[in-house]
């Protein structure tokens, strides 16, 4: 087992600097089966581009990865950034490197320029540009409603029309009887 304290190391890509990673404690396991890196007192990463600007980072309070399966496991005030300005926020976060696929299962916020989406379960591929959010609630832009009507020209099928409009009920208001408390 070794353990390292006051991390903070960059990591470069034929001769670029690319990554950095900040952790105030570093312990690689393996003694423990799968064998895995702890990071017990929180991690940070950060993405940078060629000029050296930050274009995406991950933060947790605790993150493992088990280096025999390539899976990171992220709890605790997760937050992720991605190159694209999306912001993730959850108490949890997996990230598979042989399914090549981020997920979570625990209550999950996501917030884009466009959109703001928050649900109860969270899949997406490793950018985070194609995901899933199930049991959600947010706020959408018209596209995301409507669907593919627009980019279909509006023609529709009764067969694509399977909507209907309804109006609400409405019930008189109950009046007290006389006499009656």
């Amino acid at each position: 087992m070794m353990i390292s304290y006051g991390v903070n190391t960059l990591v470069s890509d034929s001769g670029v600097i690319k990554y950095r990673i900040v952790t105030e404690r570093w312990d690689v396991n393996t003694l423990k089966q799968p064998t895995r890196w702890e990071f017990m007192k929180g991690v940070f990463f950060e993405q940078f581009d060629e000029q050296f600007h930050v274009v995406a980072y991950v933060q947790a309070d605790t993150a493992w990865y088990y280096d025999q399966l390539r899976l990171w496991e992220l709890r605790g005030r997760v937050k992720v950034r991605n190159t694209d300005g999306l912001k993730f926020n959850s108490e949890e976060l997996y990230w598979d490197g042989v399914k090549h696929e981020i997920y979570s299962n625990l209550y999950s916020r996501l917030v884009t320029p466009e959109r703001t989406i928050e649900g109860t379960c969270f899949r997406s591929d490793e950018s985070m540009t194609r995901y899933v959010v199930i049991n959600s609630k947010g706020s959408f832009v018209n596209e995301d409603i409507e669907g593919d009507n627009k980019q279909q020209g509006n023609q529709q099928t009764s067969e694509q029309n399977d909507t209907t409009s309804a109006q609400p009920t409405i019930r008189p208001a109950t009046q007290r009887r006389a006499g009656s408390n």
